[in-house]
């Protein structure tokens, strides 16, 4: 006699694995960052590529340029324009060093001194940022005038023959000289030294200052030993800041210099723009950028800072 066996129930189907939340988010930083380095790659990556093939083509605007890998172009450029490449940097580094005696005191005052005034005299800091750069360094055209109460001044106390001296000034006048130049950079960039000044100064706790007062330091030591070394990040941060755009500037020189005064982001708007050298041009910027960034990592490492290296 058979006996009848239960069949065995059917089968579950079988759930998906899930993946655990850790495996799920792995990728999320990436397509976060993903916009950011299309944006990087569409307008940085690939003009600095073509701007490299332009510098190593040879050919005419007529009859076109063609990538010859002519290494011999940045030789030519430098040897020719090698003086308005070192007046960049000693303007640039002029600029800077004023930036950087004029700011830091102003940031230190804000940081510490400022009280309910601090947002006000921000504001004051950043507010030439919404006026037109253009317009603000043609503002430096009146402020200079040779009949401007500037230049008297200066006159007066006999300042400009000091400067004319040192080759800065060109007899009893300012504007169309290196001194011109340097006071619109100066104007132009301070807001870029003092805001990063400001941040770094005002990170320093209180405390450390009047720790140093309890161990008998006077303001001079507790500046010298405590609140400079604690700022330094906001003084490599702004020097960069100030530096690095003021090497490749040329509004400056072009409204408020001369001839004698050009600077290379001049030379290269001419190039680009009236001559229509275009591997010329192309090679002097990737010169220039190429020095800058030689200059900038030697400083960066040199001043010790562990925020930047």
């Amino acid at each position: 006699m058979s006996t009848l066996t239960e069949a065995p129930p059917p089968l579950a189907p079988a759930e998906p694995a899930k993946k655990s939340p850790r495996k799920r988010g792995r990728f999320t930083p990436y397509w976060l960052l993903l916009p950011g380095l299309l944006w990087l790659v569409v307008f940085f990556a690939l003009p600095m590529i073509y701007q490299a093939s332009t510098s190593v083509q040879t050919g005419s605007l007529e009859q076109g340029y063609k990538v010859t890998w002519h290494f011999v172009t940045y030789w030519q450029a430098l040897s020719e324009y090698w003086p308005q490449f070192l007046r960049s940097v000693f303007y640039a580094a002029a600029a800077t060093i004023l930036c950087l005696l004029l700011g830091y005191p102003l940031a230190y005052t804000i940081a510490f001194r400022a009280g309910r005034w601090k947002n006000l005299i921000m504001i004051l800091v950043i507010a030439p940022f919404f006026t037109s750069f253009l317009i603000r360094t043609l503002a430096w055209k009146t402020i200079l005038a040779d009949n401007g109460p500037i230049v008297h001044t200066l006159n007066s106390l006999h300042i400009l023959d000091l400067t004319s001296f040192l080759g800065w000034t060109a007899g009893d006048r300012v504007l169309a000289t290196p001194l011109a130049v340097v006071c619109g950079l100066t104007y132009n960039f301070l807001p870029f030294m003092i805001l990063p000044l400001y941040t770094s100064l005002e990170r320093i706790d209180g405390r450390l200052h009047e720790a140093a007062g309890d161990l008998y330091a006077k303001p001079w030591t507790t500046f010298r030993k405590v609140t400079f070394p604690l700022s330094m990040p906001g003084v490599v941060s702004g020097t960069l800041l100030t530096f690095i755009p003021a090497a490749g500037d040329y509004v400056n020189a072009e409204l408020l210099g001369s001839t004698d005064t050009r600077m290379i982001g001049n030379v290269i708007q001419t190039q680009f723009l009236r001559i229509l050298d275009y591997p010329t041009a192309a090679a002097l910027s990737f010169i220039l950028m190429a020095a800058i960034l030689f200059m900038v990592t030697v400083y960066i490492r040199r001043s010790g800072t562990e925020d930047l290296v």
